[in-house]
């Protein structure tokens, strides 16, 4: 039984996401700062965030409603990925892109599984 959310893969991969969010955005140029790279840390942020939240909450519905949230957060990040790419070819977001994939996978089958049983 899991006694915690810190114990939850997607959660520990949602962190690690963080953590590349944050490094690969270090490489946008300054005048991002306050645009595309605050933006992408906050969304990647709010995954964590999410799961987190809804997990303390101990009630299934409140739980797969901040479920839900994070994994809105990452069709965010995701878009906001994808137009990053695009602006800034010269920075690789490879190893972002495929946590964030990894996540969303993991968040679509917790989401279906608590609304299964």
């Amino acid at each position: 039984m899991i006694k915690s959310y810190k114990e939850l893969i997607v959660w520990q991969r949602s962190i690690e996401l963080v953590k590349e969010i944050y490094i690969t955005t270090s490489q946008l140029p300054k005048e991002e700062l306050y645009g595309l790279s605050s933006q992408m840390r906050r969304s990647s942020v709010s995954i964590s965030s999410n799961i987190a939240e809804g997990y303390q909450r101990k009630n299934r519905k409140e739980y797969l409603q901040f479920l839900r949230i994070a994994f809105g957060s990452g069709a965010e990040l995701e878009t906001q990925l994808i137009i990053t790419t695009e602006l800034f070819q010269n920075i690789n977001f490879d190893k972002a892109t495929n946590l964030l994939d990894e996540t969303q996978k993991m968040l679509n089958v917790l989401i279906n599984k608590l609304e299964s049983s």
